[in-house]
Protein backbone atom coordinates (compact mmCIF):
# COMPACT_ATOMS: atom_id res chain seq x y z
CA UNK A 1 0.00 0.00 0.00
CA UNK A 2 1.38 3.72 -0.90
CA UNK A 3 0.13 5.83 1.71
CA UNK A 4 2.13 8.69 -0.66
CA UNK A 5 -1.00 7.84 -3.05
CA UNK A 6 -4.10 8.08 -1.03
CA UNK A 7 -2.69 11.46 0.52
CA UNK A 8 -2.00 12.92 -3.15
CA UNK A 9 -6.31 11.06 -3.94
CA UNK A 10 -7.36 12.96 -1.01
CA UNK A 11 -6.02 15.96 -1.32
CA UNK A 12 -7.30 17.00 -4.34
CA UNK A 13 -10.52 14.62 -4.33
CA UNK A 14 -11.66 15.29 -0.57
CA UNK A 15 -12.11 19.15 -1.04
CA UNK A 16 -14.06 18.48 -4.44
CA UNK A 17 -16.06 15.91 -2.06
CA UNK A 18 -17.01 18.76 0.29
CA UNK A 19 -17.77 21.12 -2.10
CA UNK A 20 -19.92 18.84 -3.64
CA UNK A 21 -21.37 18.02 -0.45
CA UNK A 22 -22.04 21.78 0.35
CA UNK A 23 -24.20 21.93 -2.74
CA UNK A 24 -25.80 19.01 -1.44
CA UNK A 25 -26.38 20.42 1.87
CA UNK A 26 -27.92 23.43 -0.33
CA UNK A 27 -30.12 21.41 -1.67
CA UNK A 28 -31.43 19.25 0.99
CA UNK A 29 -32.36 22.10 2.89
CA UNK A 30 -33.80 23.47 0.50
CA UNK A 31 -36.25 20.37 0.04
CA UNK A 32 -36.62 20.29 3.43
CA UNK A 33 -37.85 24.06 4.05
CA UNK A 34 -40.33 23.48 1.28
CA UNK A 35 -41.52 20.24 2.69
CA UNK A 36 -42.46 21.85 6.01
CA UNK A 37 -44.07 25.00 4.39
CA UNK A 38 -45.65 22.96 1.72
CA UNK A 39 -45.83 19.38 0.33
CA UNK A 40 -47.35 20.75 -2.98
CA UNK A 41 -44.07 23.25 -3.30
CA UNK A 42 -41.95 20.04 -2.20
CA UNK A 43 -43.93 17.81 -5.26
CA UNK A 44 -43.38 20.91 -7.73
CA UNK A 45 -39.70 21.80 -6.71
CA UNK A 46 -37.58 18.17 -7.87
CA UNK A 47 -39.77 17.94 -10.96
CA UNK A 48 -38.65 21.41 -11.86
CA UNK A 49 -35.36 21.43 -10.95
CA UNK A 50 -34.27 18.58 -12.64
CA UNK A 51 -35.97 19.49 -15.75
CA UNK A 52 -34.06 22.79 -15.59
CA UNK A 53 -30.83 20.71 -14.71
CA UNK A 54 -31.05 18.24 -17.58
CA UNK A 55 -30.84 21.04 -20.13
CA UNK A 56 -27.89 22.90 -18.24
CA UNK A 57 -26.57 19.49 -17.96
CA UNK A 58 -25.35 19.62 -21.13
CA UNK A 59 -23.41 22.70 -21.20
CA UNK A 60 -21.77 22.11 -17.86
CA UNK A 61 -20.78 18.65 -19.03
CA UNK A 62 -19.10 20.36 -21.90
CA UNK A 63 -18.13 23.68 -19.86
CA UNK A 64 -16.51 21.06 -17.40
CA UNK A 65 -14.64 19.36 -19.95
CA UNK A 66 -12.47 22.53 -19.64
CA UNK A 67 -11.17 20.90 -16.61
CA UNK A 68 -9.50 17.87 -18.51
CA UNK A 69 -7.68 20.31 -20.86
CA UNK A 70 -6.72 22.26 -17.86
CA UNK A 71 -5.25 19.23 -16.10
CA UNK A 72 -3.18 17.75 -19.28
CA UNK A 73 -1.79 20.97 -19.97
CA UNK A 74 -0.52 21.41 -16.60
CA UNK A 75 0.84 17.69 -16.79
CA UNK A 76 2.24 18.94 -19.96
CA UNK A 77 4.12 22.17 -18.34
CA UNK A 78 2.03 24.04 -20.94
CA UNK A 79 0.78 26.91 -18.75
CA UNK A 80 -0.78 29.37 -21.95
CA UNK A 81 -2.76 26.09 -22.96
CA UNK A 82 -4.46 26.75 -19.25
CA UNK A 83 -5.14 30.15 -20.04
CA UNK A 84 -6.28 29.69 -23.73
CA UNK A 85 -8.46 26.68 -22.48
CA UNK A 86 -10.52 28.38 -19.95
CA UNK A 87 -11.37 30.99 -22.14
CA UNK A 88 -12.54 28.69 -25.11
CA UNK A 89 -14.61 27.20 -21.98
CA UNK A 90 -16.13 30.59 -20.94
CA UNK A 91 -17.32 31.38 -24.81
CA UNK A 92 -19.40 28.37 -24.60
CA UNK A 93 -20.75 29.07 -21.54
CA UNK A 94 -21.81 32.16 -22.66
CA UNK A 95 -23.69 29.91 -25.42
CA UNK A 96 -25.52 28.08 -22.97
CA UNK A 97 -26.47 31.21 -20.89
CA UNK A 98 -28.24 32.46 -23.73
CA UNK A 99 -30.27 29.29 -25.29
CA UNK A 100 -31.21 28.55 -21.37
CA UNK A 101 -33.03 32.39 -21.38
CA UNK A 102 -34.66 31.49 -23.90
CA UNK A 103 -35.83 28.32 -22.94
CA UNK A 104 -37.64 29.86 -20.15
CA UNK A 105 -40.07 31.29 -21.97
CA UNK A 106 -41.41 27.76 -22.98
CA UNK A 107 -41.62 26.60 -19.76
CA UNK A 108 -45.45 26.53 -19.73
CA UNK A 109 -45.70 24.45 -22.57
CA UNK A 110 -43.32 22.15 -21.45
CA UNK A 111 -44.82 21.59 -17.79
CA UNK A 112 -48.12 21.16 -19.64
CA UNK A 113 -46.99 18.04 -21.81
CA UNK A 114 -45.63 16.69 -18.71
CA UNK A 115 -49.13 16.69 -17.02
CA UNK A 116 -48.83 16.50 -13.52
CA UNK A 117 -51.70 18.23 -11.84
CA UNK A 118 -52.50 21.48 -12.44
CA UNK A 119 -51.60 22.69 -8.70
CA UNK A 120 -48.33 21.22 -9.21
CA UNK A 121 -48.02 22.24 -12.32
CA UNK A 122 -48.38 25.67 -11.73
CA UNK A 123 -45.31 25.98 -9.04
CA UNK A 124 -43.18 23.37 -11.25
CA UNK A 125 -43.74 26.59 -14.10
CA UNK A 126 -42.32 29.26 -11.54
CA UNK A 127 -39.40 27.18 -10.00
CA UNK A 128 -38.45 25.99 -13.71
CA UNK A 129 -38.43 29.77 -15.32
CA UNK A 130 -36.29 31.39 -12.77
CA UNK A 131 -33.14 28.59 -12.57
CA UNK A 132 -33.35 28.65 -16.20
CA UNK A 133 -32.69 32.86 -16.59
CA UNK A 134 -30.20 32.25 -13.43
CA UNK A 135 -28.12 29.73 -15.20
CA UNK A 136 -25.53 31.86 -16.79
CA UNK A 137 -24.42 32.42 -13.54
CA UNK A 138 -24.08 28.49 -12.77
CA UNK A 139 -22.26 27.98 -16.16
CA UNK A 140 -19.82 30.72 -15.83
CA UNK A 141 -19.11 29.43 -11.67
CA UNK A 142 -18.31 26.22 -13.20
CA UNK A 143 -16.16 27.52 -16.22
CA UNK A 144 -14.15 29.36 -13.90
CA UNK A 145 -13.64 26.71 -11.22
CA UNK A 146 -11.99 24.32 -13.53
CA UNK A 147 -9.26 26.80 -13.48
CA UNK A 148 -8.28 25.72 -10.36
CA UNK A 149 -9.72 22.14 -10.45
CA UNK A 150 -7.64 21.45 -13.74
CA UNK A 151 -4.22 22.40 -11.66
CA UNK A 152 -5.32 20.87 -8.75
CA UNK A 153 -5.96 24.03 -6.24
CA UNK A 154 -9.03 22.30 -5.52
CA UNK A 155 -9.27 23.63 -1.90
CA UNK A 156 -10.32 27.72 -3.65
CA UNK A 157 -13.86 25.82 -4.92
CA UNK A 158 -14.37 23.94 -1.88
CA UNK A 159 -14.35 27.79 0.37
CA UNK A 160 -16.10 28.90 -2.65
CA UNK A 161 -18.95 26.28 -3.11
CA UNK A 162 -19.25 26.52 1.04
CA UNK A 163 -19.45 30.35 1.12
CA UNK A 164 -22.15 30.08 -1.54
CA UNK A 165 -23.91 27.70 0.49
CA UNK A 166 -23.76 29.38 3.96
CA UNK A 167 -25.08 32.38 1.76
CA UNK A 168 -27.90 30.31 0.51
CA UNK A 169 -29.23 28.22 3.64
CA UNK A 170 -30.85 31.36 5.85
CA UNK A 171 -31.88 33.20 2.72
CA UNK A 172 -33.31 29.96 1.41
CA UNK A 173 -35.36 29.73 4.54
CA UNK A 174 -36.02 33.37 4.33
CA UNK A 175 -37.42 33.73 1.23
CA UNK A 176 -39.77 30.94 1.43
CA UNK A 177 -41.38 31.24 5.21
CA UNK A 178 -41.49 34.77 5.11
CA UNK A 179 -38.99 35.28 7.84
CA UNK A 180 -36.67 38.43 9.15
CA UNK A 181 -38.27 40.84 7.03
CA UNK A 182 -38.70 39.04 4.08
CA UNK A 183 -41.70 38.44 1.91
CA UNK A 184 -42.99 34.82 2.06
CA UNK A 185 -42.65 34.01 -1.44
CA UNK A 186 -42.80 29.97 -1.24
CA UNK A 187 -41.04 28.12 -3.97
CA UNK A 188 -40.51 31.16 -6.03
CA UNK A 189 -38.26 32.57 -2.56
CA UNK A 190 -36.80 28.97 -2.89
CA UNK A 191 -35.57 29.30 -6.48
CA UNK A 192 -34.53 33.56 -6.31
CA UNK A 193 -32.19 31.82 -3.30
CA UNK A 194 -30.51 29.47 -5.38
CA UNK A 195 -30.19 32.15 -8.43
CA UNK A 196 -28.20 34.44 -5.99
CA UNK A 197 -26.10 31.97 -4.72
CA UNK A 198 -24.87 31.12 -8.31
CA UNK A 199 -24.28 34.66 -8.51
CA UNK A 200 -22.19 35.06 -5.18
CA UNK A 201 -19.81 31.67 -6.31
CA UNK A 202 -19.35 33.15 -9.94
CA UNK A 203 -18.26 37.24 -8.46
CA UNK A 204 -16.17 34.94 -6.43
CA UNK A 205 -14.35 32.90 -8.80
CA UNK A 206 -14.29 36.18 -11.35
CA UNK A 207 -11.89 37.92 -8.42
CA UNK A 208 -9.90 34.88 -7.50
CA UNK A 209 -9.05 33.89 -11.66
CA UNK A 210 -8.59 37.35 -13.14
CA UNK A 211 -5.95 38.67 -10.95
CA UNK A 212 -2.49 39.96 -11.70
CA UNK A 213 -0.13 37.02 -11.01
CA UNK A 214 -2.79 34.42 -13.08
CA UNK A 215 -3.04 37.22 -16.20
CA UNK A 216 1.53 36.99 -16.10
CA UNK A 217 1.84 33.31 -15.40
CA UNK A 218 -1.05 31.67 -17.75
CA UNK A 219 -1.49 34.50 -20.31
CA UNK A 220 -5.00 34.56 -19.52
CA UNK A 221 -5.55 38.35 -21.13
CA UNK A 222 -3.08 37.46 -24.00
CA UNK A 223 -4.77 34.35 -24.56
CA UNK A 224 -8.67 35.34 -24.86
CA UNK A 225 -9.03 34.91 -28.49
CA UNK A 226 -11.40 32.90 -29.64
CA UNK A 227 -9.28 29.82 -30.97
CA UNK A 228 -11.29 27.91 -33.68
CA UNK A 229 -8.92 25.12 -33.41
CA UNK A 230 -8.75 24.59 -29.47
CA UNK A 231 -12.44 25.26 -29.29
CA UNK A 232 -13.50 22.74 -31.77
CA UNK A 233 -11.10 20.22 -29.90
CA UNK A 234 -12.83 20.97 -26.85
CA UNK A 235 -16.06 20.83 -28.81
CA UNK A 236 -14.67 17.20 -30.25
CA UNK A 237 -14.42 15.32 -26.14
CA UNK A 238 -16.60 17.76 -24.29
CA UNK A 239 -19.39 17.41 -26.44
CA UNK A 240 -19.46 13.55 -26.15
CA UNK A 241 -19.03 14.34 -22.44
CA UNK A 242 -21.83 17.15 -22.26
CA UNK A 243 -24.49 14.11 -23.88
CA UNK A 244 -23.11 11.48 -21.38
CA UNK A 245 -23.94 14.37 -18.36
CA UNK A 246 -26.90 15.26 -20.30
CA UNK A 247 -27.81 11.63 -20.32
CA UNK A 248 -27.35 10.70 -16.47
CA UNK A 249 -29.71 13.31 -15.86
CA UNK A 250 -31.98 12.46 -18.24
CA UNK A 251 -32.23 9.63 -17.03
CA UNK A 252 -33.49 10.38 -13.35
CA UNK A 253 -35.52 13.14 -15.23
CA UNK A 254 -37.28 10.51 -16.92
CA UNK A 255 -37.36 8.68 -13.65
CA UNK A 256 -39.04 11.41 -11.43
CA UNK A 257 -41.64 12.52 -14.09
CA UNK A 258 -42.77 9.06 -14.68
CA UNK A 259 -43.04 9.01 -11.06
CA UNK A 260 -44.86 12.18 -10.99
CA UNK A 261 -48.02 10.35 -13.10
CA UNK A 262 -48.69 7.54 -10.35
CA UNK A 263 -49.88 10.41 -7.56
CA UNK A 264 -48.57 13.11 -4.95
CA UNK A 265 -47.51 10.82 -2.72
CA UNK A 266 -45.35 8.61 -4.94
CA UNK A 267 -43.45 11.60 -6.44
CA UNK A 268 -43.03 13.60 -2.95
CA UNK A 269 -41.52 10.53 -1.39
CA UNK A 270 -39.44 9.57 -4.80
CA UNK A 271 -38.30 13.26 -4.34
CA UNK A 272 -37.59 13.09 -0.34
CA UNK A 273 -35.57 9.68 -1.41
CA UNK A 274 -33.64 11.16 -3.99
CA UNK A 275 -32.69 14.10 -2.20
CA UNK A 276 -31.48 11.99 0.53
CA UNK A 277 -29.52 9.86 -2.04
CA UNK A 278 -27.97 13.29 -3.37
CA UNK A 279 -25.38 12.32 -0.33
CA UNK A 280 -23.66 10.11 -2.17
CA UNK A 281 -24.51 11.25 -5.43
CA UNK A 282 -22.92 14.34 -5.41
CA UNK A 283 -19.56 13.71 -3.08
CA UNK A 284 -18.94 10.68 -5.76
CA UNK A 285 -19.17 13.38 -8.38
CA UNK A 286 -16.29 15.59 -6.56
CA UNK A 287 -14.27 11.58 -6.46
CA UNK A 288 -15.26 11.61 -10.23
CA UNK A 289 -13.69 15.35 -11.33
CA UNK A 290 -10.64 14.65 -8.58
CA UNK A 291 -10.06 11.38 -10.36
CA UNK A 292 -10.72 13.47 -13.94
CA UNK A 293 -7.86 15.96 -12.61
CA UNK A 294 -5.18 13.43 -11.71
CA UNK A 295 -5.89 10.90 -14.66
CA UNK A 296 -5.94 14.07 -16.94
CA UNK A 297 -2.48 15.17 -15.41
CA UNK A 298 -0.64 12.21 -15.33
CA UNK A 299 -1.69 11.29 -19.28
CA UNK A 300 -0.69 15.07 -20.10
CA UNK A 301 2.98 14.10 -18.30
CA UNK A 302 2.68 10.67 -20.77
CA UNK A 303 2.00 8.36 -16.99
CA UNK A 304 -0.42 6.61 -17.46
CA UNK A 305 0.78 4.16 -15.33
CA UNK A 306 0.17 6.93 -12.60
CA UNK A 307 -3.41 7.70 -13.97
CA UNK A 308 -4.20 3.93 -13.05
CA UNK A 309 -2.90 4.47 -9.39
CA UNK A 310 -4.63 7.40 -8.98
CA UNK A 311 -8.08 5.40 -10.29
CA UNK A 312 -7.74 2.32 -7.99
CA UNK A 313 -6.71 4.63 -4.70
CA UNK A 314 -9.59 6.70 -5.58
CA UNK A 315 -12.26 3.66 -5.67
CA UNK A 316 -10.78 2.25 -2.48
CA UNK A 317 -11.78 5.40 -0.42
CA UNK A 318 -15.15 5.99 -2.20
CA UNK A 319 -16.01 2.62 -0.95
CA UNK A 320 -15.11 3.57 2.65
CA UNK A 321 -17.59 6.18 2.11
CA UNK A 322 -20.39 4.06 0.57
CA UNK A 323 -20.08 1.61 3.29
CA UNK A 324 -21.14 4.16 5.72
CA UNK A 325 -24.24 5.48 4.16
CA UNK A 326 -25.32 2.18 3.57
CA UNK A 327 -25.31 1.16 6.59
CA UNK A 328 -27.18 4.61 7.55
CA UNK A 329 -29.67 4.31 5.02
CA UNK A 330 -30.65 0.14 6.03
CA UNK A 331 -30.34 0.82 9.76
CA UNK A 332 -31.92 4.58 10.59
CA UNK A 333 -34.19 5.22 7.42
CA UNK A 334 -36.79 6.56 9.07
CA UNK A 335 -35.30 9.70 11.00
CA UNK A 336 -33.88 10.85 7.22
CA UNK A 337 -37.97 10.13 5.67
CA UNK A 338 -39.04 12.63 8.59
CA UNK A 339 -37.09 15.41 7.99
CA UNK A 340 -38.85 16.15 4.91
CA UNK A 341 -42.48 16.01 6.63
CA UNK A 342 -44.27 18.68 8.23
CA UNK A 343 -45.19 18.10 11.82
CA UNK A 344 -48.47 18.57 13.45
CA UNK A 345 -50.51 19.53 10.71
CA UNK A 346 -53.21 16.49 11.25
CA UNK A 347 -52.75 13.75 8.35
CA UNK A 348 -50.90 9.99 8.71
CA UNK A 349 -47.92 10.54 7.54
CA UNK A 350 -47.13 6.63 8.27
CA UNK A 351 -48.01 5.44 4.73
CA UNK A 352 -45.74 7.91 3.43
CA UNK A 353 -42.65 6.62 5.68
CA UNK A 354 -43.54 3.08 5.05
CA UNK A 355 -43.14 3.72 1.11
CA UNK A 356 -40.05 5.93 1.98
CA UNK A 357 -37.86 3.01 3.92
CA UNK A 358 -38.58 0.88 1.32
CA UNK A 359 -37.47 3.09 -0.97
CA UNK A 360 -33.97 3.82 0.98
CA UNK A 361 -33.40 -0.03 0.69
CA UNK A 362 -33.50 0.23 -3.39
CA UNK A 363 -31.21 3.09 -2.65
CA UNK A 364 -28.58 0.88 -0.63
CA UNK A 365 -28.95 -1.91 -3.13
CA UNK A 366 -28.23 -0.12 -6.04
CA UNK A 367 -25.17 2.32 -4.31
CA UNK A 368 -22.11 0.14 -5.27
CA UNK A 369 -22.62 0.23 -8.64
CA UNK A 370 -23.90 3.82 -8.97
CA UNK A 371 -20.94 5.60 -7.47
CA UNK A 372 -18.41 3.03 -9.31
CA UNK A 373 -19.87 3.89 -12.38
CA UNK A 374 -19.17 7.82 -11.53
CA UNK A 375 -15.96 7.26 -10.46
CA UNK A 376 -14.84 4.90 -13.72
CA UNK A 377 -16.49 7.50 -15.42
CA UNK A 378 -14.41 9.90 -14.96
CA UNK A 379 -11.29 8.41 -15.01
CA UNK A 380 -12.20 7.20 -18.71
CA UNK A 381 -12.98 11.01 -19.53
CA UNK A 382 -9.92 12.79 -18.09
CA UNK A 383 -7.84 10.38 -20.55
CA UNK A 384 -10.33 11.68 -23.30
CA UNK A 385 -12.35 8.57 -23.65
CA UNK A 386 -15.65 10.13 -23.38
CA UNK A 387 -17.33 8.70 -26.36
CA UNK A 388 -17.50 5.23 -24.89
CA UNK A 389 -19.52 6.29 -21.96
CA UNK A 390 -22.08 8.78 -23.83
CA UNK A 391 -22.78 5.31 -26.45
CA UNK A 392 -22.90 3.13 -23.52
CA UNK A 393 -25.54 5.30 -21.60
CA UNK A 394 -27.22 5.80 -24.56
CA UNK A 395 -28.20 1.98 -25.61
CA UNK A 396 -27.98 0.70 -21.51
CA UNK A 397 -30.71 3.58 -21.14
CA UNK A 398 -32.86 3.05 -23.94
CA UNK A 399 -32.81 -0.67 -23.34
CA UNK A 400 -33.39 -1.28 -19.72
CA UNK A 401 -34.88 2.05 -18.55
CA UNK A 402 -36.96 3.98 -21.08
CA UNK A 403 -38.63 1.52 -22.68
CA UNK A 404 -39.48 -0.39 -19.87
CA UNK A 405 -40.91 2.10 -17.38
CA UNK A 406 -42.66 3.58 -20.12
CA UNK A 407 -44.05 0.73 -21.07
CA UNK A 408 -44.93 -0.80 -17.42
CA UNK A 409 -46.66 2.52 -16.82
CA UNK A 410 -48.83 3.64 -19.74
CA UNK A 411 -49.49 -0.37 -20.72
CA UNK A 412 -49.03 -2.64 -17.93
CA UNK A 413 -50.11 -0.09 -15.03
CA UNK A 414 -47.05 -0.93 -12.79
CA UNK A 415 -46.27 0.48 -10.05
CA UNK A 416 -43.78 2.83 -8.12
CA UNK A 417 -41.27 -0.64 -6.96
CA UNK A 418 -41.15 -1.76 -10.64
CA UNK A 419 -39.99 1.67 -11.69
CA UNK A 420 -37.29 1.73 -8.92
CA UNK A 421 -36.26 -1.71 -9.48
CA UNK A 422 -36.11 -0.92 -13.59
CA UNK A 423 -33.59 2.09 -12.34
CA UNK A 424 -31.62 -0.32 -10.36
CA UNK A 425 -30.97 -2.86 -13.29
CA UNK A 426 -29.88 0.13 -15.29
CA UNK A 427 -27.26 1.07 -13.28
CA UNK A 428 -25.79 -2.58 -12.34
CA UNK A 429 -25.52 -3.19 -16.12
CA UNK A 430 -23.95 0.45 -16.77
CA UNK A 431 -20.80 -0.34 -14.15
CA UNK A 432 -20.61 -3.85 -15.88
CA UNK A 433 -20.24 -2.00 -19.01
CA UNK A 434 -17.72 1.12 -17.80
CA UNK A 435 -15.38 -1.79 -15.72
CA UNK A 436 -15.34 -3.92 -18.79
CA UNK A 437 -13.59 -0.83 -21.32
CA UNK A 438 -11.64 0.47 -17.93
CA UNK A 439 -10.00 -3.04 -18.05
CA UNK A 440 -9.36 -3.14 -21.92
CA UNK A 441 -7.00 -0.22 -21.36
CA UNK A 442 -7.57 1.56 -24.56
CA UNK A 443 -8.09 4.90 -22.79
CA UNK A 444 -4.08 4.57 -21.60
CA UNK A 445 -3.38 5.60 -25.19
CA UNK A 446 -5.77 8.91 -25.71
CA UNK A 447 -4.74 12.38 -25.32
CA UNK A 448 -7.12 15.50 -26.00
CA UNK A 449 -3.80 18.00 -26.21
CA UNK A 450 -2.20 16.17 -29.09
CA UNK A 451 -2.39 19.03 -31.52
CA UNK A 452 -0.11 22.32 -31.02
CA UNK A 453 -1.62 25.18 -29.27
CA UNK A 454 -1.97 27.65 -32.29
CA UNK A 455 0.28 30.73 -31.81
CA UNK A 456 -2.34 33.83 -31.76
CA UNK A 457 -0.81 37.01 -31.70
CA UNK A 458 -1.35 39.38 -28.85
CA UNK A 459 -3.03 42.13 -30.19
CA UNK A 460 -5.95 40.78 -32.07
CA UNK A 461 -9.13 41.98 -30.74
CA UNK A 462 -12.04 40.02 -29.01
Amino acid sequence: MNLSQYKNVLTISLPLVLSMGAITVMEFTDRVFLGNYDLNALAAATPAGITSFLFTAFFLGVAGYVNVFIAQYTGAKDLAGVGASLWQGIYFALGGSLFMALLSFFSVSLFSLIGHAPAIQALEVIYFRILCLGTGASLLSATLSTFFTGRGLTRTVMGINMAGTLFNIPLDYALINGAWGFPEMGIQGAALATVAAWIFMATAFIFLVFTRDNNHKFHLWEKRQFIPSLFMRLMKFGIPGGVQFFLDILVFTFFILMVGRLGRDELAVTNMVMSINGLSYMPMFGFSMGVSTLVGQAMGAGKPKEAEAAARTTSHIALIYLAFLILLFLLIPEPLIRLFLPQNNGMNMAPLIDMGIVLLRFVALYLFFDSLVIIYTGVLKGAGDSQYVMWCMVVTGTLFLFLPVWAGITFWHMGLYFIWSCITLYLVILFFLVMVRYYGGKWKAMSVIEDPLPKVPAQVPL
